[in-house]
């Protein structure tokens, strides 16, 4: 089931349009070699048993199953703005057999306490976000988690070579440059920085057809 509060509207859908919604996955794990940076990502997260991760904009919950999966010690919530693919990622869990909780809530209005996770990981989600409310989320972030706890994200990054900086043109086209920008600048580090957050750094990144995926990791102080 879908657990808490209800969220307004003013989320961008899985791939910018809600009739792409049913396409996601396949796109996703054609286009971004989605098996290499997610388990990149998982890996960089160094989950412990009893660890509370929470899977901002899980999307249709690969993420989240997949760390499940492979850590079934960590409890893992599942958070975001669209009930259409929360309701795919349920299903999903589902048939994968593993016991995740999903919550529908906007980033910047997270229905949890402070000092509430070990863990927050993201993928493929802060390029949907305009700069104010990519601050605004990355404070929400800083809230959620507790001290000594890290944030993980995978995204689109500074582009490696000319190559990547055309290819990711389409991305641009698809979910609006305005969003998007930030991402090219590489400014992702500088907005968790702004948000009180330690160790910023860059960790990996893996060339795509549509660009340069960067992973990324933070430290609440």
């Amino acid at each position: 089931m879908i657990m808490g509060r209800s969220a307004s509207s003013g989320y961008v859908p899985a791939l910018g349009f809600h009739w792409l919604t049913p396409y996601y996955d396949a796109v996703v794990g054609a286009t971004t070699r989605e098996r290499t940076f997610k388990n990149a990502l998982i890996e960089q997260a160094g989950f412990c048993p009893g660890h509370r991760v929470l899977d901002l904009a899980c999307g249709t919950g690969t993420l989240a199953i997949w760390i499940k999966q492979q850590y079934p010690d960590v409890d893992v919530i599942g958070v975001d703005g669209d009930v259409a693919v929360l309701t795919r990622a349920i299903h999903k869990a589902e048939r994968a057999g593993v016991k995740l909780k999903f919550d529908h809530a906007l980033s910047f209005d997270l229905p949890f306490s402070d000092n509430y996770f070990d863990r927050v990981v993201s993928s493929l989600f802060f390029h949907h976000l305009a700069w104010e409310d990519k601050e605004r989320t990355a404070a929400e972030l800083f809230r959620v988690l507790k001290p000594g706890a890290e944030l993980h994200i995978a995204d689109w990054g500074k582009a490696a070579n000319i190559l990547m900086r055309g290819l990711f043109y389409f991305i641009q086209l698809l979910d609006g440059f305005r969003t998007t920008q930030d991402n090219v600048e590489g400014r992702l580090i500088e907005l968790f920085e702004q948000a009180g957050f330690e160790n910023v750094t860059s960790t990996r990144s893996f060339s795509t057809i549509f660009g340069t995926m960067t992973l990324y990791k933070a430290v609440r102080p």
